[in-house]
């Protein structure tokens, strides 16, 4: 491990040695044992969870002083399975599972945070802070807790909809973030849509803070999202992405192979989203298809059925929103003759399966099927 060192603010004349190693921050169990060598004195400092050291030179001791938000995000060491979803018509279509990427920040959603956070723990903020902004069943809200909880930073969602603020407990996504140290403010959808003028006021409020936008999409998000194509993912001559903000088709546009086409499927209604996409990726590699069937978040019987049989099918979950919209798209796709014979398409799995049970409990209000968790 690297140690930096720095005078430490104190009565007693002390330096601070910061760890600066990644590899053990993931864990947070058991014990790490740290041999520092400091002018000659060597001393082994036991810890239950990754921090920082002062040496007390009245003491002549090292003491632990634990900095959470240190613990920065990484780039895990695993490889997300690409699984073939047998279709026929002359062509291959592959499912990458990225949202295996992480149990609790799911698919994209981990690498739009990825250098966002990396970026602002790396300023080593006093009281460091993330807001973001979402809906009821945001899978970004989700995804914002579990990482303050992870690298221990506290967080706010600034959630639409006043209506919902003594609904927390029934609400499975608002309910979790809370569980996770999320704390809320709660805004009506007039003002929630200026949300250039609420980032000012929340600027502010708290000078220090980082603001992430809605979806967490932004540039930094867009350079994160390059993770999800690597060296399997560059046979494709299809990438697929659900789109909603934009930032992930955006980075996968960006990141590309020069031979492989970007397709979009828009999961909500917005006729500025192509022009979105292209001022974020710089490029012009991608196509749009409406995917949304009605409306952002809206959730069909026809949709339900799709999810279902495509779980029964092939033991894979879709989330009702993006993904589950995106892959019943690309089956029409397939069936009207759109690729090319022998075309390889990779779509992207990216996420938001948290918002299942939040789509169940509504659909059982309304006496409807329900989608299939098992």
């Amino acid at each position: 491990m690297i140690f930096l060192g720095r005078l430490y603010p104190s009565s007693v004349p002390a330096f601070l040695f910061r760890c600066a190693a990644q590899k053990e921050l993931h864990s947070g169990r058991g014990a790490i044992s740290t041999e520092i060598k400091f002018f000659g004195l060597r001393r082994k400092v036991l810890s239950s969870t990754p921090g920082s050291f002062r040496y007390d030179y009245k003491r002549q001791s090292f003491q632990t002083i634990f900095f959470p938000h240190l613990c920065l995000m990484k780039i895990p060491d695993i490889t997300l399975p690409i699984i073939e979803i047998p279709v026929g018509k002359n062509v291959q279509l592959f499912i990458k599972r990225e949202d295996l990427i992480h149990p609790d920040i799911s698919g994209n959603k981990y690498w739009k945070l990825f250098y966002n956070l990396t970026d602002y723990l790396n300023q080593n903020p006093t009281a460091p802070l993330l807001i973001t902004f979402g809906g009821a069943y945001s899978n970004h809200i989700a995804a914002a807790a579990a990482a303050g909880e992870q690298f221990g930073l506290k967080t706010m969602g600034i959630i639409r909809g006043e209506e919902l603020t003594d609904k927390i407990a029934a609400n499975s996504t608002l309910h979790l973030a809370q569980s996770r140290g999320m704390q809320f403010r709660f805004v009506s959808r007039q003002d929630y849509k200026d949300k250039v003028s609420l980032s000012a006021q929340l600027q502010a409020e708290f000078p220090t803070a980082l603001l992430i936008p809605e979806g967490g999409t932004n540039a930094r998000a867009v350079e994160g999202i390059r993770h999800m194509l690597t060296d399997e993912t560059e046979s494709f001559d299809y990438l697929c992405a659900a789109a909603g903000t934009g930032g992930t088709l955006a980075g996968i546009s960006k990141f590309a192979a020069e031979n492989q086409q970007v397709l979009g499927f828009k999961v909500v209604d917005d006729s500025s989203l192509q022009a979105k996409i292209s001022l974020l990726s710089g490029h012009e590699n991608f196509s749009l298809f409406e995917a949304h069937y009605g409306a952002y978040g809206k959730i069909t019987d026809e949709n339900i059925r799709f999810i279902n049989d495509f779980k029964a099918d092939y033991g894979i979950p879709l989330d009702p929103i993006y993904t589950g919209k995106m892959m019943r798209r690309l089956f029409t796709l397939i069936d009207e003759g759109y690729f090319p014979a022998g075309s390889r398409i990779l779509a992207f799995h990216t996420g938001g399966l948290q918002g299942i049970s939040g789509a169940n409990e509504l659909l059982s209000r309304q006496n409807r099927a329900t989608i299939n968790l098992l």
